[in-house]
């Protein structure tokens, strides 16, 4: 047994418990050419609120997707920053329960809609009148195709999350 070192059993007088080895993680293997998809009508995206009221349907590819660390966003996710990805209104659809949303209006700004029975932060803006919507990222069955490629709103990050240094474009304000 010389090299080999055996495993040791704990006395009854030894009080220390023996150290926890974490088991070891299977390696995932991800098709990226499969979790690159876009949404469209012959592959919709859907996605809701935590408890299921809500639920809605990407049918168009996302314009942009981008993080806002503005004040709001952070109130309004609890979090440093927000992921949000725009598409276009032709391209969302309600697939239920609207009559479980409701928007908070702020005085400047766009409406920001949450399911009343679970308070899930979902769209931004009106999904039946405004020419983009907003939908959190967060809220999504799967992957959608996009990856934010800014952050906005820079100026007001929270102190207590450092700013990543991942080289996305940074706007101090609202991106133009």
């Amino acid at each position: 047994m010389r090299g080999r070192q055996r495993c040791q059993r704990p006395t009854q007088r030894s009080r220390e418990a023996p150290p926890r080895v974490a088991p070891a993680r299977p390696k995932l293997r991800v098709d990226v050419s499969a979790a690159l998809t876009t949404p469209s009508p012959d592959r919709p995206l859907q996605g809701g609120c935590l408890c299921g009221a809500v639920r809605y349907e990407i049918t168009a590819p996302f314009v942009s997707a981008g993080y806002c660390h503005c004040t709001r966003c952070q109130r309004r996710t609890g979090t440093g920053s927000s992921a949000n990805g725009r598409v276009p209104r032709a391209g969302f659809r309600l697939l239920g329960g609207s009559d479980q949303l409701r928007a908070f209006k702020p005085s400047t700004g766009v409406p920001k809609l949450f399911c009343t029975v679970c308070g899930s932060a979902l769209f931004s803006g009106d999904p039946l009148s405004d020419p983009e919507v907003a939908v959190r990222l967060g809220t999504l069955d799967d992957d959608p195709g996009i990856r934010p490629s800014f952050r906005q709103f820079v100026a007001f990050a929270v102190p207590w999350e450092p700013m990543p240094d991942d080289g996305l474009e940074r706007h101090a304000g609202a991106r133009s």
